[in-house]
C-alpha cells in the first residue's frame, strides 16, 4: 500500500515523498515542498480567512468578492490535496489491520479506487500551469457561417457554457450580448467566475461545428453551422503586465440594440473600443450606464491583450491560433452532430461523447480534461476530418 500511494504521488511531482507516510511524521510536522505548495497554500488560506474576519472586510464588496474567490482557488487544490492525504493514512491503517482481517479487503479495494480518482484529479490540477490559469474567464462567442442556424447555434453554446458553470458553482454574469432579428445571437460575451476557470476553459478557443436537419428550413434538408468562441483570462484593473494608453484606443458610442426596453433605443450607452496596436475591437451594451460599459469593455480588452501575450509565449500553440481559418470546413476544433447520428468529437484529442444532449447541457468535463492532456503531452491532433 505504501508503494502504491507514494507511486501515485511521485507521478505528480512530489519531491519529498517520506515526509508523507503517515508512519514517520505526516505532512503537518514536514517541511517538503511540493508541486502544489502545500505548505505555502495552508498559510495563504489562513491568511485569507483572518483577513475575511476582520471588521470591515465587506466595506468594499468587489475588494471581498475577489478575496473570497482567491480562497476559493487555493482550497480548490488543498481540499482534494488534504482528502488523498488522509486516504492514504487511513489505507496504511487498513493494509495492517487487512494482513490479520480478511474481511476488510474489500474496504480497501473501496478507498484505493477512491484515491486514485483523487491523484487523478490532482494530476488535472498540475496541468494548470499556465500564468492566468487561475483567473477567471471571458467567453466570447460569435456566430460565422450558417445563416439563421448559426445564429441559433451560437445561443446554444452561450447556454452550454453557462450551464458547466452553473455545475461547478461558478458565477456567470453577461458582458454583451447581439440578438439576431429572427433566432439566436449574432455574438455574446459573458465573464465565468470561479477557481481556476481560465485554466479549463482556454482550450475551448476555435470553431465548433454543429450539424443537424435544419429546424428553419421548410425542406428539412441538413443544415452545417459554425460559431467562433474565443476565451480570455480576466484580468484585474492593477495588473501591471498589461498597459494600455489612451491614445492607442479609439472609443465609439452607439445607441445599444436588442431587447431592453425603450431607454437601450433613445440613449447612446453602449461602447465599442478599437485598440490600434493589437487590431482588437471589444464592445459592451449590457449596462444602462456608459460609465459601467466602458469599465466592462476596458476589462474584456485587457483580457483580450493578456491573452494574445500568452499565446506569443506558447509558439506553437500561435502557430495554431493563425494557421486556423475563421470559418469553414476543415477549421474547427469540435463537431457537434445531431445527423445522421448523435455524436460530438474533438478534433484535436480524439475525446468522443455519443450524447450529444449531455454536453449541449454542460458536461464538457471530459473533453476539458482531454485537452488539458493532450496539450501537457504535445501530441498531435488525432482526429481526422468529420463529415
Amino acid at each position: 500500500m505504501d508503494e502504491f500511494f507514494h507511486g501515485q504521488l511521485e507521478s505528480l511531482g512530489w519531491t519529498q515523498l517520506s515526509s508523507i507516510a503517515p508512519k514517520r511524521s505526516g505532512p503537518d510536522s514536514s517541511s517538503f515542498e511540493t508541486l502544489f505548495d502545500w505548505e505555502g497554500r495552508k498559510r495563504q488560506a489562513a491568511r485569507i480567512e483572518d483577513a475575511m474576519g476582520q471588521a470591515g472586510f465587506w466595506d468594499n464588496n468587489e475588494k471581498a468578492q475577489a478575496t473570497v474567490a482567491e480562497l476559493k482557488s487555493v482550497n480548490s487544490i488543498l481540499k482534494p490535496l488534504d482528502e488523498s492525504l488522509a486516504v492514504g493514512r487511513d489505507l496504511e491503517a487498513l493494509e495492517e489491520l487487512a494482513r490479520e482481517d480478511a474481511s476488510l479487503e474489500g474496504e480497501m479495494a473501496t478507498e484505493t479506487v477512491r484515491l486514485e480518482k483523487l491523484v487523478d484529479q490532482l494530476e488535472l490540477t498540475s496541468l494548470l500551469n499556465g500564468p492566468h490559469d487561475n483567473a477567471d474567464a471571458i467567453v466570447s462567442i460569435n456566430a460565422r457561417d450558417g445563416g439563421t442556424d448559426a445564429n441559433d447555434w451560437a445561443e446554444m453554446l452561450l447556454r452550454m457554457y453557462s450551464a458547466w458553470a452553473a455545475g461547478r458553482d461558478y458565477s456567470v454574469e453577461l458582458l454583451d450580448r447581439q440578438d439576431d432579428a429572427v433566432a439566436g445571437i449574432q455574438s455574446a460575451a459573458v465573464a465565468i467566475r470561479g477557481p481556476w476557470a481560465y485554466g479549463y476553459l482556454k482550450g475551448e478557443t476555435g470553431i465548433h461545428r454543429l450539424v443537424r436537419i435544419s429546424p428553419f428550413n421548410s425542406e428539412g434538408k441538413r443544415q452545417t453551422s459554425f460559431a467562433a468562441v474565443d476565451v480570455s483570462p480576466e484580468i484585474a484593473d492593477d495588473d501591471t503586465e498589461v498597459e494600455l494608453n489612451d491614445e492607442d484606443i479609439r472609443e465609439d458610442v452607439f445607441r445599444a440594440s436588442g431587447a431592453g426596453g425603450q431607454h437601450v433605443n433613445k440613449t447612446s450607452s453602449a461602447i465599442r473600443l478599437t485598440h490600434f496596436p493589437t487590431g482588437i475591437v471589444v464592445q459592451c451594451q449590457s449596462e444602462r450606464s456608459q460609465h459601467k460599459n466602458r469599465a466592462t469593455a476596458i476589462k474584456m480588452l485587457r483580457s483580450r491583450i493578456a491573452r494574445m501575450e500568452e499565446e506569443k509565449r506558447e509558439a506553437e500553440q500561435l502557430a495554431r491560433y493563425k494557421m486556423q481559418p475563421k470559418t469553414g470546413f476543415g477549421s474547427q476544433i469540435r463537431n457537434y452532430f445531431l445527423h445522421p447520428d448523435q455524436r460530438v468529437k474533438d478534433q484535436r484529442t480524439g475525446h468522443y461523447v455519443g450524447n450529444f444532449q449531455s454536453v449541449l447541457d454542460g458536461n464538457l468535463d471530459g473533453f476539458l480534461d482531454a485537452y488539458l492532456k493532450w496539450k501537457a503531452s504535445g501530441s498531435a491532433p488525432q482526429a481526422g476530418a468529420d463529415d
